[in-house]
């Protein structure tokens, strides 16, 4: 009995023996597996690292490009704002030109004052663009003539 009493502990001892072999077996292949894991995680931080460098590349251009962009467009703004000005005036010139040729049209029809009661001043009416363009011509011809005469005398 007692052989088979020792027998049956190195059959068990055996057996485990055999398990822990077996469970050192998948242990090694999880190591292998996780070591491979870790070759792949490294080159992802390497190719992430990269990716964040060529990023920080790209937004220190993007700030050069916005800065000029801005200092430019300060420019054009301040451009914008003098032909603003300089149009505004030419405007208020072009406005005096308008009211002086819109007199000299007046002046230049024929008078209907005898038909209108002379206590009631009337404002002489806008003239329409037709009449006012023609008056414009004709001015200018005037002036051209004038010139060509005193250029020839």
């Amino acid at each position: 009995m007692t052989h088979v009493f020792g027998f049956a502990i190195e059959s068990m001892v055996a057996v485990l023996l055999l398990l822990t072999i077996l469970y050192c077996v998948r242990l090694n292949k999880q190591l292998l597996r996780l070591k491979a894991d870790e070759q792949s995680l490294r080159a992802t931080i390497g190719e992430l690292v990269t990716a964040t460098e060529i990023a920080e590349r790209a937004i220190a251009g993007l700030k050069v490009t916005a800065s000029a962009t801005d200092q430019t467009l300060g420019q054009q703004l301040t451009k914008a704002d003098m032909y603003s000005t300089a149009l505004a005036k030419q405007i208020e010139s072009a406005d005096a030109l308008m009211r002086k040729l819109a007199g000299i049209v007046a002046v230049s029809r024929p008078a209907t004052a005898a038909a209108t009661p002379a206590a009631q001043p009337q404002q002489p009416a806008m003239p329409d663009a037709n009449s006012m363009a023609a008056a414009a011509a004709a001015f200018a011809e005037r002036a051209r003539l004038r010139l060509a005469t005193g250029k020839a005398a």
